[in-house]
């Protein structure tokens, strides 16, 4: 069984972002904000996203600019705090991402018990914050000892804001990944709210036929439903928001908007990997 398979109720399920407040100590936290209200404001966004029908979501610290290859303790702490104080409304699967810091979003999930997290797991990237070079044998060993070996690895294997370092392309790249025992394999764009590469998705997705390949970044209601003929599930996050502004709180009718135009295509069988072409699902 798939993580996927055992994580979530349907097949090839859209998971929809929580993006928090700037965590404690970093440039754009509100110290005049108090938890309470962060709580609140997570938990309307939580209520739109469930009521729009979202299979599942993933909290993260998207307003913690500029992202940190290492995080100090205050940003898990500050992030296991509002999960404990509003998990209670949901009734979908939840994960974590900790940007970029692998170790912290396994501490997440051990103190909240997400079912998966999200992270450059594998392979060397010149990004916007410096060299990401993760160390995948201390990852999983870590998980190991923090006794969550069920919480899912989710690989972004073509990450936002970066480019591999070496010339190995997203298929070597992929087969590495599911080889070492990542869960799941994500294909971002060149940032956040910007279209993967159609023809990356394609080919991570033929060359590891039983680990799923989602997409990660730039899905919208106008191309949700081609992704899904593609793709194993789909995380969103800005089209979501009101505007499409991803600093803005989850619009429900946008929601509904995309799980009614992603329905046709997860009710289809998966269209099988053809020769690879260069066409790209371009952001609206």
């Amino acid at each position: 069984m798939d993580a996927l398979t055992r994580i979530f109720s349907r097949r090839r399920p859209v998971i929809g972002m929580v993006h928090l407040p700037a965590s404690p100590g970093q440039p754009r936290h509100q110290r005049d904000r108090p938890l309470r209200l962060v709580v609140e404001a997570v938990k309307r966004d939580l209520d739109a996203l469930q009521a729009g029908g979202i299979d599942g979501v993933m909290y993260c610290n998207e307003a913690d600019l500029p992202y940190a290859t290492r995080v100090g303790p205050e940003v898990p702490s500050y992030m296991a705090a509002i999960i404990a104080e509003s998990r209670q409304e949901l009734s979908v699967p939840f994960g974590v991402n900790v940007l970029w810091d692998p170790f912290a979003s396994l501490a997440v999930a051990a103190a909240s018990g997400a079912a998966w997290v999200r992270e450059v797991l594998t392979g060397v990237f010149e990004t916007d914050m410096g060299i990401l070079a993760p160390d995948p044998a201390a990852i999983f060993t870590y998980r190991e000892r923090l006794g969550i070996g069920q919480c899912a690895l989710f690989a972004n294997i073509a990450p936002e804001f970066a480019r591999s370092v070496s010339d190995r392309d997203v298929a070597s790249r992929a087969r590495g990944a599911a080889y070492f025992g990542c869960d799941a394999l994500l294909i971002s764009g060149p940032m956040a709210g910007i279209a993967f590469d159609l023809a990356e998705l394609r080919a991570a997705r033929q060359a590891v036929r039983d680990v799923p390949v989602l997409a990660n970044t730039g899905v919208t209601e106008s191309n949700v439903a081609e992704t899904l003929r593609w793709a194993d599930g789909a995380i969103v996050g800005s089209s979501l928001k009101e505007d499409g502004n991803v600093w803005n709180p989850v619009d429900p009718l946008r929601v509904r908007r995309l799980m009614a135009a992603a329905a046709d295509a997860r009710s289809e069988a998966p269209m099988a990997a053809p020769q690879i072409g260069g066409s790209t699902v371009e952001a609206s």
